[in-house]
Order: structure tokens, then C-alpha cells, then sequence
């Protein structure tokens, strides 16, 4: 009889180590894949409860800088607290001239912004006069490897023996490869994990581009930290092939097109604005609806101008980060956290980065010469939410809710509901500055 119960207590702790297993497993197997708060996975959620705690944001410039021989590749420390906890890493890029960025491929998704730089050129007319002019320039060329894909573009070229150029003396060699697009100034590229990628600058002047590598996204099965591999010439393409899909990904037929996908969209097109406002700048987004592939990527961009003086309310990202670029001008920009402590009161200036985390709130007011900015996200339709405006939170609330949730009067209440009747970007009303986007 003893032995029978030394027998069944056995087996009941063997099935509760079972049980407990098992529950474990199934916890961690519910999480993989999804975005935490601070946009890491739960296969990779290894860090302390208090790590991500974002008190003091800074609009940082890169603080890394590698010199190439037709170029010079500068990286934001992707170990700072604001680009680690957001899962994003970010560099920047600057091609000269007939300069070529070798084939390379990240660990993870990435978004690229081409920026513009002017070239100043002069010519010499009668009575030795000179003549100066600024143009715009800002081009290049790109191919993408896609695994799988077919060599479906051809080029060939006449090779002559000797030098001569006897007819029928040459032999003419046919090369096929796959697509080569052509990009310009106000491009955003989308790049799958894996994909091998080089690109050509062949215009006049420096060609630069702002990347995001978005290491928390599912398609990362490594670390958060940013990996750019570059095979060899001889073998990128056998190489580029290491990463087959994952059976079970959210499969809709992507697969079956992705040979095909569109993987540059232009959003510096001022008539192509999803917001206008004639006094006050205009708001460009691109999202999985004008850009299908985001869906797959799970990343989606905007561009915005504001004109002088004029600012954007105080607004919240509802289901993404957002990494912001200022490509040009000055801001005063204010950062709010989930608390209502400003974590982030200060100018960003060209060529400065900031990272605006899920949910935190935002405000920012140009400088005397405007500002622009691109912004990429970490969510393939990434929505937000104003405080402010005819289409904010407040309008949607009744006056009596607005009057007893900050303790003011009805007459009071109503003038903050209507205050303004723009709704996304504002003009200003008077001279001044804005102080705080907390009440």
C-alpha cells in the first residue's frame, strides 16, 4: 500500500513539472512575435523591468563614423536607451559622386529616406562675366536581389578584339540581372530582412540617405543589434540566399508576388499631401495601402514641412514608434511621457534624430526658416491622435466631461473644445512660442 502511494505521488509531481512546463511554453510561445510597449519580442524580452524607462530623450547627430573610399557611413549609438528600447538602429549615408555602396544585407527591416543636396555650379559668359546657380541634385540607381527571383532584365555591349571596331569582329556579350530602379530626392525604399541591396550614385553631387533598421520586428530572429553584412562580390548572390521564409508567417499570396513588389515611393510631392493647410505646411504619409509591401514589413514613413512659425498640436502615436529626421530648418519640439513629465523640451536641428516612443506626446513649432522633417514608424499604418483641433480627443468628448475632467467651467470647457478649427497643422494666431503641450 505504500508503495502504491509512493507510486501515485510520483506520478502527480511528474505531471505538475509537466503541467508547469507546458504553461510556460504556451506563455512564451503567445508572446513571440509581438511588439512589447518598448518593441521587443517576447523571445527576446530578457531585459529588466526598469530598463526602459525613457526620462530624458535627446535629439542626438550620429556619434560613429566610418570613412569609405567613395563615401562615409555615420551610425546613432543603436545602444542608446531611446533607439534600444524602440528597437530601431539608425545611419546615415553620404555617396559621392559616381561612388558605389557595395552589395550588403541587414538582419532585419529597413526603411530609406533619399535627401537632396545642392550643388553650386558656375559658368563664365561674355565680358568675363560669371554666372552662379544653385541646382538640386540628388539621384542614383539601386538593384535588389531577390531570392528566388528570376534574371528577367538584360543588358549586352559590343567587345571588340583587339581594340578595332571591324564589322563583325566583336563579340557581343549579353548580361542579365534583375531590376535596377532609379530613385531621386524624396524616396523611401522598403527592404525586406536578408535582401541583398547595393546602390549607385550617379549624379553630380553627394548623394545622402537616412536608414532605419527596425530590430524588433519579427522578421529579426537575432538580437537588437543592427548587422550589415557585405559577402563578396564572387558570392553575394549564393550567400544572399541564407534566409528561406518561415513556414506559418502571415502568408496572403505576398510570396507569390514579391518578385514583382513596388519598393520606392516618393513622398516630398507636395500635391500628393494627405493634409494641407496654406498658412501653416502640409503632412505626407506613407503607409500598406499606397505602399503594399509595408504590410509585409510592417513599417510605414511620412514627410512633413511646416512654414514658418507654424507648429503641429500636441498629438500621440497610437500603435507605433516613431523615429524623426529633421532634413531641414529648426523646431521647437516638446517630448510628454504616459505621466505628464516632459521627457524631452528643446530645438532639433538639421541633421538630428529623435526617437517619439509609443503613446508619448508630441508638439513641435517651427523656426524662423520652417522646418521639415521624415519620420519612419514601426507599425504598417501607423495612426495618431491629437489633442488639439477640430478632429482631437477633446471635440469627441461632451462639454460636461470636458469641464469636470480638468476642473473648469462649462463656458471654459467650451472655448477649449473650439478653440481652433484646423486639424492637423496650425498657423499661428500671434507672436510667441509654444510653452508646454501639458495643461
Amino acid at each position: 500500500m505504500a508503495m502504491a502511494k509512493l507510486s501515485m505521488l510520483s506520478v502527480f509531481l511528474c505531471f505538475l513539472v509537466l503541467f508547469h512546463f507546458s504553461v510556460a511554453y504556451g506563455q512564451q510561445g503567445s508572446r513571440r512575435g509581438q511588439r512589447s510597449p518598448f518593441g521587443e519580442q517576447g523571445q527576446r524580452g530578457q531585459r529588466r523591468q526598469g530598463d526602459c524607462q525613457l526620462n530624458n530623450l535627446n535629439a542626438q547627430e550620429p556619434q560613429h563614423r566610418l570613412q569609405a573610399e567613395a563615401g562615409v557611413t555615420e551610425f546613432w549609438d543603436f545602444d542608446d536607451d531611446q533607439f534600444r528600447c524602440a528597437g530601431v538602429a539608425a545611419c546615415r549615408n553620404i555617396i559621392q559622386p559616381r561612388g558605389l555602396f557595395l552589395p550588403a544585407y541587414t538582419n532585419a527591416p529597413t526603411l530609406i529616406y533619399i535627401l537632396q543636396k545642392s550643388v553650386l555650379r558656375c559658368t563664365f559668359r561674355m565680358l568675363s562675366s560669371l554666372a552662379c546657380g544653385v541646382i538640386l541634385d540628388g539621384r542614383g540607381i539601386q538593384g535588389v536581389m531577390m531570392s528566388g527571383c528570376p534574371e528577367t532584365y538584360q543588358s549586352s555591349q559590343q567587345q571588340s578584339e583587339g581594340g578595332g571596331r571591324r564589322e563583325g569582329g566583336g563579340q557581343r556579350f549579353r548580361d542579365q540581372h534583375q531590376k535596377i530602379r532609379r530613385f531621386r530626392e524624396g524616396d523611401v525604399i522598403a527592404l525586406p530582412a536578408g535582401v541583398a541591396h547595393w546602390c549607385y550614385n550617379d549624379g553630380d553631387s553627394e548623394l545622402v540617405a537616412v536608414i532605419m533598421e527596425d530590430t524588433g520586428n519579427h522578421q529579426n530572429q537575432l538580437d537588437n543589434n543592427p548587422r550589415i553584412l557585405r559577402p563578396s562580390r564572387s558570392r553575394e548572390e549564393q550567400e544572399e540566399e541564407e534566409r528561406g521564409r518561415e513556414s506559418g508567417r502571415r502568408a496572403n499570396g505576398l510570396e507569390e508576388t514579391i518578385c514583382s513588389a513596388r519598393l520606392v515611393e516618393n513622398i516630398n510631392d507636395p500635391s500628393r499631401a494627405d493634409f494641407f493647410n496654406p498658412r501653416a505646411g502640409r503632412l505626407t504619409t506613407l503607409n500598406n495601402f499606397n505602399l503594399p509591401i509595408l504590410n509585409f514589413l510592417r513599417l510605414s514613413a511620412e514627410k512633413g514641412v511646416l512654414y514658418r512659425d507654424a507648429f503641429m498640436p500636441p498629438h500621440y502615436r497610437l500603435n507605433a514608434h516613431c523615429v524623426l529626421y529633421a532634413t531641414r530648418g529648426e523646431a521647437q519640439m516638446q517630448i510628454v511621457d504616459n505621466r505628464g513629465q516632459s521627457v524631452f523640451n528643446d530645438r532639433i536641428q538639421e541633421g538630428q534624430m529623435v526617437v517619439v516612443p509609443q503613446n508619448f506626446v508630441v508638439s513641435k513649432q517651427a523656426g524662423n526658416e520652417g522646418f521639415e522633417w521624415v519620420a519612419l514608424k514601426t507599425h504598417e499604418n501607423a495612426m495618431f491622435s491629437t489633442l488639439a483641433g477640430r478632429t482631437s480627443a477633446l471635440r469627441a468628448m461632451p462639454v460636461d466631461v470636458v469641464a469636470n475632467a480638468y476642473q473648469i467651467s462649462r463656458d471654459e470647457a467650451r472655448r477649449l473644445k473650439m478653440n481652433r478649427e484646423e486639424a492637423i497643422l496650425m498657423e499661428p494666431r500671434q507672436a510667441g512660442r509654444i510653452r508646454s503641450v501639458v495643461a
